[in-house]
């Protein structure tokens, strides 16, 4: 007779960190439970320590020359490459979607198009921004003056905590497209998108150190983040509806005078177009004077 069929177990994976393009454990060696949207075991996923934050600052740090140094027309090539990488992995986006936030298939595979199309929408912005905020301006003098806008350098992004996937690449697109690097802390609850979104990047032609992504809480990395001196601006997105929070860490980053974008009173609804805003908040305006005729 043939034995009955023996069930397998259940391989319980634990996500890792995504720090200068590898992916080490949590220098903590902590790590937290996931659950779906109905309660249940979906995996394990590293808690983020202050060392973990501060190693993807100095990685950040590493990648900025090179990825500002960049042509804007690469730059665009390069994050269009990121949304080719994620139509190929959809099966697994779609999954990750769906446990996370409880959406069916048609629903999830909705927001992975959404997603892909921000990309794709930024990717387009990426060597038409300089024309767009850049400016000649008149000035009374035999002088040539233009300003043109540069990356503000490393940008700390504290990710929605709702919309797992089109929020995050919604606050992480704007910060790169310009030649800017990051240290993302992704949703607390749902990070599984991020995660698969983090191998996209490792298997894309993102240079490493230019996204950073960390898993754990927004609360807890958060301050170490808004406090660090070689963070030049911080998105408090993450922390919507949570005021105390967003205004103890908009306290921390005036140390060294960081740009801040301010936390939303409730996460906005990121199916509507962007506004350019969400580019412009992490750039510099360099004006060069240079005399006519020489």
């Amino acid at each position: 007779m043939t034995p009955p069929p023996t069930s397998r177990a259940d391989v319980r994976k634990t996500y890792k960190l995504y720090i200068g393009g590898a992916f080490p454990r949590s220098e903590s060696g902590h790590s937290y439970v996931v659950e779906d949207a109905k309660g249940r075991f979906l995996a394990n996923a590293a808690l983020a320590s202050r060392k973990d934050a501060r190693d993807a600052v100095v990685a950040a740090r590493g990648a900025f020359s090179g990825w500002a140094g960049r042509t804007a027309y690469n730059r665009g090539q390069v994050i269009y490459r990121i949304a080719e990488v994620m139509e190929d992995r959809r099966p697994q986006f779609v999954d990750a979607l769906g446990s996370s936030e409880g959406l069916t298939a048609r629903q999830a595979s909705a927001a992975l198009d959404a997603a892909v199309d921000r990309l794709v929408w930024y990717a387009g912005w990426a060597d038409k921004l300089t024309q767009v905020v850049g400016n000649a301006n008149p000035v009374a003098g035999p002088f040539f003056n233009l300003s043109t806008p540069e990356p503000t350098g490393v940008v700390a992004v504290l990710a929605p905590q709702g919309s797992s996937l089109l929020g995050l690449v919604s606050v992480v697109a704007p910060v790169i497209v310009s030649g800017n690097s990051c240290v993302v802390v992704s949703s607390y609850a749902r990070p599984l998108p991020a995660v698969t979104f983090s191998e996209v990047l490792a298997t894309s032609d993102v240079p490493g150190g230019v996204i950073n992504i960390l898993t754990g809480s927004a609360e807890s990395v958060g301050p170490w983040l808004a406090s660090h001196m070689d963070v030049n601006a911080i998105d408090l997105c993450g922390l919507a509806g949570q005021p105390e929070v967003a205004t103890e860490l908009e306290v921390a980053a005036a140390d060294n005078l960081k740009r801040v974008r301010r936390a939303p009173v409730v996460e906005p609804d990121w199916t509507l177009e962007p506004e350019l805003s969400a580019m412009t908040d992490f750039l510099e305006t360099k004006t060069v004077w240079h005399p006519i005729g020489v």
